[in-house]
């Protein structure tokens, strides 16, 4: 069994329950030992580089020394967070390019006993591991329930073929990862030329007409191509292109331009848990705000139409606006 420190995220947690939900039954299959870091924190997300460099780096900085701290036979730390991995190999390069910035990166570290050496681990996101560690052949292997006729948009997001600092990507523009591992799967991957385009981000929060700009934009090339479901390895474009989607569709037909489908995003191990015979319920389906129950009966699967584990949530009075499930209040009665 392969073993690897795990650095989950927030958004696993949170609004991503069914990426967790789903790696976690396809681990065995997998043959993986994730390892989640203990006493990890938030990488700052998108935002905290842009205001405050160093505090940035050693809030980050502080995952990757306790991953040094706790590595036991595993010097490779994985995220699954699109986000996370660039946070993290960010920190990793940058702590070594530029030795002040590392110097006070370590010694806002040392206040709480720790340090890291840049370097000293090796940071790689979770598909990367799957195609070039577990590898195309053994996840061909695993396949009960090929994907056949499913027609799959495979998209990464801008955040994980580039920088690339460690040159593990196929290109930066045109990576086929995650297309392999689709294919591997059975599934029909459909050209999407816009693979690595941004999904708008935060956007949506600062300014919701160039977020559904950009999100019209993926949405009009999947439907061009006669996607069934979009494909997805980050958090942030899941929940983007998910629960903004009739938004950016209202959006787009405003300025003219017509988008005939409804595109169900799912977490590529979604597809990995049913291609292996998962049930579909206990892989985070009807989780979605579009659902996949249509798409997926289309090549015999039955998944939930309403999301079996959800449980009302008391509206927060603080913080950013957050999407509301359609036909729900988002308050308890």
């Amino acid at each position: 069994m392969k073993k690897y420190l795990f650095y989950p995220g927030c958004s696993m947690e949170s609004s991503a329950h069914a990426y967790a939900e789903s790696l976690s039954q396809i681990n065995d299959v997998m043959d993986m030992d994730l390892v989640e870091i203990d006493d990890w924190n938030c990488c700052g997300a998108t935002e905290y580089l842009g205001i405050s460099l160093v505090p940035a780096y050693a809030l980050i900085g502080r995952n990757l020394a306790l991953a040094s701290k706790q590595a036991n036979g595993s010097k490779t730390v994985v995220a699954s967070c699109s986000a996370c991995y660039l946070n993290l190999a960010k920190a990793d390069h940058y702590m070594a390019e530029r030795p002040i910035l590392g110097d006070k990166v370590n010694e806002a570290l040392a206040e709480g006993g720790l340090n890291y050496t840049p370097g000293s681990l090796s940071i790689r996101h979770l598909l990367d591991i799957m195609v070039y560690d577990i590898g195309l052949d053994h996840i061909k292997s695993k396949v009960v329930k090929p994907l056949t006729g499913l027609r799959v948009a495979p998209y990464l997001g801008c955040m994980v073929p580039r920088p690339d600092y460690y040159k593990n990507w196929s290109d930066h523009e045109h990576p086929t990862e995650l297309d392999d591992l689709l294919r591997a799967l059975g599934a029909e991957v459909i050209d999407f030329p816009l693979k690595t385009h941004c999904c708008g981000g935060h956007m949506t929060q600062i300014s919701p007409d160039t977020a559904f700009e950009m999100i019209g934009r993926l949405l009009t090339s999947a439907d061009t191509f006669k996607a069934d479901v979009i494909a997805t390895v980050c958090p942030m474009c899941q929940l983007n292109l998910d629960a903004y989607q009739a938004d950016a569709i209202k959006y787009m037909h405003a300025q003219g331009r017509d988008i005939q489908s409804r595109f169900p995003i799912l977490f590529f191990t979604q597809l990995m848990g049913v291609a292996f015979g998962k049930d579909p319920k206990t892989l985070g389906f009807g989780r979605e705000f579009v659902k996949a129950t249509e798409a997926m009966s289309r090549i015999g699967v039955e998944t939930p139409a309403e999301d079996v584990q959800a449980k009302p949530k008391r509206k927060k009075t603080t913080g950013l606006p957050m999407p509301v499930m359609p036909g729900r209040s988002g308050e308890e009665e």
